[in-house]
């Protein structure tokens, strides 16, 4: 069940290792063309996603109901300040590992790839988003490494245990959601993994965090016949 949050540790770690080996930084047109090519496959990923979905009145009133939540709280500014929060408590400090370590688990962990990838590699044994995320976090380690040095190796373990405890959480949701409800939490997630892709390449700038209730909207409109 946590292969995906272990294979995102994997490669953190050992791109960080890969980083701290090349002690200086990674030209930024090397880096571009590669993480561009990266949010390709992040579409592409979000794409086979969409295919397991079953209706797709269930999608668009999912996401319709669960931009408008995430909106109305403002989940994505109330997950910036806390990582505003976390790195002003860095502020004045001159050791170079803290500051490494908070920034790179600040870029690793809040966001919504990690949360989305979490909870299909629990719900559905998914881990298609997750590896997709490994590979974009393993890039950013090499590059983040050589720059900052040791702090963003360590970065992998709370980024490890964040994920894994997602997972695990939505892995005890799974024996209480029908066959039905998982392909469109499966389909809704996938959607918001597109937009993800979507704003890596540039061409949107979406509050993807907003719309994370549509997953659980999803799994309860999954239930209602009358969408069948």
């Amino acid at each position: 069940m946590l292969l995906g949050a272990a294979v995102n540790f994997a490669t953190i770690f050992f791109g960080s290792l890969i980083g701290l080996a090349l002690k200086k930084g990674i030209p930024e047109r090397f880096r571009d063309v590669i993480i561009g090519g990266m949010a390709f496959c992040t579409v592409y990923v979000g794409i086979t996603g969409l295919l397991k979905g079953k209706s797709t009145l269930v999608i668009v009133i999912s996401i319709a109901i669960g931009a408008f939540i995430g909106e109305l709280f403002d989940l994505e500014g109330k997950m910036n300040k806390l990582g505003d929060y976390v790195q002003s408590r860095f502020k004045g400090n001159d050791n170079k590992i803290s500051q490494a370590f908070v920034t790179a688990t600040l870029l690793y962990g809040v966001g919504a790839m990690a949360i989305v990838g979490s909870l299909q590699s629990g719900i559905s044994g998914d881990h298609s988003t997750l590896f997709t995320k490994s590979i974009l976090d393993g890039i950013m380690s090499i590059i983040l490494a050589s720059q900052l040095g040791f702090g963003v190796m360590l970065s992998a373990v709370p980024v490890f245990i964040y994920q894994g405890a997602i997972t695990l959480l939505s892995g005890f949701l799974e024996p209480y959601l029908t066959e039905t409800a998982i392909a469109e939490m499966t389909c809704s997630g996938s959607l918001l993994i597109m937009m993800i892709g979507f704003n890596l390449l540039g061409v949107t700038k979406l509050k993807i965090v907003n719309y994370i209730p549509a997953i659980f909207i999803s799994a309860v409109l999954a239930q209602i016949a009358f969408f069948y």
